[in-house]
């Protein structure tokens, strides 16, 4: 029946239903969102980042393979995002990335108390956040989503997930008012195929991030979605030249061809 009514349907029509549908589902979730006391302190809290690195550059550190070969130790002085599990790669470094942002419930979940102890400020999902995190000073409670596209100039609202923290962190950017943001370590390419979204466990070393015990043995993680994540790299894009800003995307032999391409070694 489904399947008949979607033939049925035209696209725009369908899209239409299908959005009205997500924004249904998601209002259970707007009490908690926007007036528990942990996601109000948030969103106070907020206000300070706005535009707060206005005109300045940070670069956006993706957790692929090819982030083995590029040169951290460049980005010492610089303002970094880092994401999930890249805190396995500081000691290497040097030094923490900046910011740090995760919003996927499984990574939060089994990595709550390295998450936790972080030395830096953390951008977290509220949906995950609540469950497994406690409220700190440089702690904040995103309110994220997995349905309903768009890309959200203001991140004390509903920000998309688009199916990778990536695309969060790109909006996290845009909201502090950087001019030019630059992804590495952003391959767009898995070893590891299978239905995306799909959780399943780790048998045995990481192949599609820069540390084997990344998502090592026993580690549950859900396949990736890339033409979901292609779908929030296109509207960031347009979203930033909008606003005569710009994304650049310097990942070693990366596979997405989103962004404008620049050599990595060129930037400093």
């Amino acid at each position: 029946m489904k399947e008949t009514i979607k033939k049925a349907l035209p696209p725009p029509v369908l899209a239409a239903a299908r959005n009205s549908l997500d924004s249904l589902r998601r209002l259970k979730q707007v009490p908690d969102a926007y007036f528990h006391p942990w996601r109000q302190q948030t969103r106070r809290d907020l206000l300070a980042y706005h535009n707060k690195h206005r005109g300045e550059r940070c670069f956006i550190l993706g957790n692929g393979p090819s982030l083995k070969n590029t040169d951290l130790s460049l980005l010492k002085n610089e303002v970094t995002f880092g994401m999930n599990r890249i805190y396995l790669a500081f000691e290497d470094m040097g030094f923490p990335t900046t910011y740090f942002v995760s919003v996927n419930d499984l990574v939060i979940e089994q990595c709550a108390e390295d998450i936790q102890h972080l030395p830096v400020p953390r951008f977290i999902s509220w949906r995950g956040g609540k469950q497994w995190l406690q409220p700190d000073k440089d702690l904040f409670f995103l309110y994220s989503t997995y349905s309903g596209p768009k890309f959200a100039k203001d991140i004390r609202n509903r920000l998309w997930e688009s199916a990778t923290v990536t695309y969060v962190s790109l909006q996290l950017a845009y909201y502090m008012g950087f001019e030019e943001v630059i992804l590495i370590g952003v391959d767009h390419s898995f070893a590891t195929k299978g239905k995306p979204n799909t959780t399943i466990v780790s048998e045995g070393d990481d192949p599609n991030h820069f540390d084997p015990k990344y998502f090592g043995k026993g580690f549950r993680w859900q396949l990736p979605d890339l033409d979901t994540s292609e779908i929030g790299y296109a509207m960031a894009r347009q979203a930033f030249e909008a606003d005569g800003r710009k994304v650049i995307d310097a990942t070693i032999g990366g596979k997405l061809t989103i962004f404008e391409k620049r050599d990595y070694l060129e930037l400093f």
